[in-house]
């Protein structure tokens, strides 16, 4: 069915949502999390209220409220109040893969740190000390080009736009 709002084939938007977080669940993400975010990169506006999301996936709210607090707790979706309404929205941040990987930067950090503790308690000449010490030494090489990445998409958003 396709509506006059929109233009868009809504049947098709559906099976879209259920195929994107298939996907995503099959990356690792929870399933409900996963068909939670694929409804909001599939919506103009990038946020839905809670019973909207429950309403469009057909579930309960009970699942959307487990769902969007692991998305908020990943740094893929925020919690916003629309001035003079009492419901909140989940929406997507503007630069939605910048931000989530950041917080993966983050997340890297204190793996590195672990590591690092991990070879004082150890022993830098025992086996398991070398196996931290090649994490270690991985994850301060990923947050260096991961960096890099960073700059270098700015770069061309600026360029793009």
């Amino acid at each position: 069915m396709t509506t006059p709002e929109t233009k868009r084939d809504e049947d098709a938007v559906r099976r879209y949502v259920e195929s994107l977080g298939l996907v995503m669940a099959q990356i690792g993400m929870q399933r409900m999390s996963a068909r939670v975010f694929a409804a909001l990169m599939t919506t103009d506006s990038g946020q839905l209220t809670a019973a909207e999301l429950a309403e469009q996936l057909s579930v309960s709210p009970a699942a959307i409220s487990g769902a969007v607090r692991y998305l908020e707790q990943v740094g893929m979706v925020r919690k916003v109040r629309e001035p003079g309404q009492r419901r909140d929205h989940y929406q997507l941040y503007d630069d939605l893969w910048y931000a989530t990987f950041l917080k993966r930067d983050r997340f890297l950090i204190m793996w590195r740190d672990a590591a690092t503790e991990g070879i004082d308690a150890l022993g830098a000449d025992t086996p398991a000390g070398k196996r931290l010490a090649e994490m270690r030494d991985f994850l301060a090489f990923l947050l260096v080009e991961i960096n890099n990445l960073y700059e270098r998409w700015h770069e061309l958003r600026k360029n793009r736009d």
